[in-house]
């Protein structure tokens, strides 16, 4: 029986170069740097859940849409990404967008490449009265802590039959890479990995991350595109 791959790629810091929703929060709650200092710490030690983090940060922002999408505008991804997602997609891999982050930008950049279609999940952005209001419609699965748990999508493509790759940069992602049959990371996530005894392959971009891909083992014969 051959084996059938999902590809779980972060979207902040991992498909986009840049942490996106960090710099929203940054951008749009000016003279906040000691608030927002606090609840990253807190985060990342544990002492609360990015549901929490996501809450309290939005609550200092003031912005409208159209300035968010502006800023937003100001963002690309990984040239080698849709070059990846493709040739994976033809090999019949599936390509999963997983983020702890707010669509309007996700969706954007993704429409943007070409990859309008390619499917993701993550947390909503409401904006209303010069504000606001984090959503989150994945809320209640995995952790409980995260707004959008990335180890519930781990469990959901194991339940449907895959084996997991998953590929991140940060604490977000730190779900997944507890129970995902491959973690490819870099950055803060690979410092997490390498403290926690979790095995991991490092990569640069998504150049290496499509070497990685086609290697997996156990797909059928003539499985792979040329």
């Amino acid at each position: 029986m051959s084996v059938r791959y999902a590809i779980l790629c972060d979207f902040d810091g991992t498909i986009a170069p840049h942490d996106i929703g960090a710099g929203f929060i940054r951008k749009f709650s000016p003279g906040m740097d000691a608030e927002r200092a606090a609840l990253f710490a807190a985060w990342r030690d544990g002492r609360i859940g990015s549901r929490e983090l996501s809450e309290s940060e939005c609550r200092m922002v003031r912005v409208s849409e159209p300035e968010a999408m502006a800023f937003a505008d100001g963002f690309t991804i990984d040239p080698q990404f849709a070059p990846f997602a493709r040739e994976a997609e033809a090999r019949g891999d599936r390509v999963w967008v997983v983020s702890d982050g707010y669509d309007f930008y996700i969706r954007r950049l993704l429409s943007a490449a070409g990859l309008g279609s390619l499917p993701y999940s993550a947390n909503r952005a409401r904006f209303e009265n010069g504000g606001v209001t984090p959503e989150f419609p994945r809320a209640g699965r995995g952790c409980g802590r995260c707004g959008n748990c990335k180890g519930a999508e781990v469990a959901q493509a194991h339940e449907e039959g895959f084996r997991v790759v998953m590929v991140g940069d940060g604490y977000s992602d730190r779900c997944a890479a507890r129970v995902a049959d491959h973690v490819l990371a870099r950055g803060a996530l690979a410092e997490w990995c390498e403290a926690s005894g979790i095995a991991f392959e490092p990569f640069a971009d998504f150049a290496d991350v499509a070497r990685f891909a086609a290697a997996l083992p156990g797909r059928a014969i003539g499985s792979v595109s040329s």
